[in-house]
């Protein structure tokens, strides 16, 4: 897994805007986007929300795998995508919750499912296809977005929304991360 770097914006003159918290990785193989995930995961509290979007085969399953046994659940191998059931609980350190939104059709099927109520339980929540509900996901969160770069490859844009996710960021112990 190559670096990470926080982006920078630059006015006309070359002068440093804003400092953005994103962090962007650049995984070379699904091994390295299991690290990615174990790394974060290691991080994550009771109530974290954790959003992935990316198209059908970036890699979504194997950082989840990831996030799944860096919060301390077992066999992760087993761990697959709920796309029939909506929902797949496991056991770890603290629980950890799968919800898959690939066959909702948007945001007026999710209402009334009483996805706030994993959004805000005892476990960590982890969202596939995460976009498809935006306002019903809480202001505060971590966005990761997965990217094809190659056959093997992928770019993967992590976006903390609040301090607690750029403080998790932070923490991840990434080189060249401010």
């Amino acid at each position: 897994m190559s670096g990470a770097n926080y982006h920078e914006q630059k006015d006309e003159k070359g002068e440093e805007l804003q400092e953005s918290k994103d962090l962007v990785f650049h995984s070379k193989s699904p091994s390295d986007t299991l690290r990615l995930g174990r790394r974060i995961g290691r991080l994550l509290h009771q109530g974290d929300v954790v959003a992935l979007v990316g198209e059908l085969g970036t890699g979504k399953t194997q950082l989840i795998k990831g996030l799944a046994s860096g919060i301390g659940v077992r066999r992760v191998h087993y761990l697959t995508s709920p796309s029939f059931v909506l929902v797949n609980e496991y056991t770890g350190k603290i629980p950890f919750y799968h919800i898959d939104l690939f066959r909702l059709g948007g945001e007026k099927e999710a209402q009334g499912l009483g996805l706030e109520e994993y959004f805000q339980g005892k476990g960590v929540t982890v969202i596939e296809w995460a976009d498809r509900i935006p306002s019903l996901l809480p202001g505060e969160l971590l966005w990761i977005y997965l990217y094809y770069t190659g056959k093997q490859t992928r770019s993967i844009e992590l976006i903390p929304k609040g301090k607690r996710y750029e403080e998790l960021l932070r923490k991840c112990g990434v080189e060249n991360v401010k």
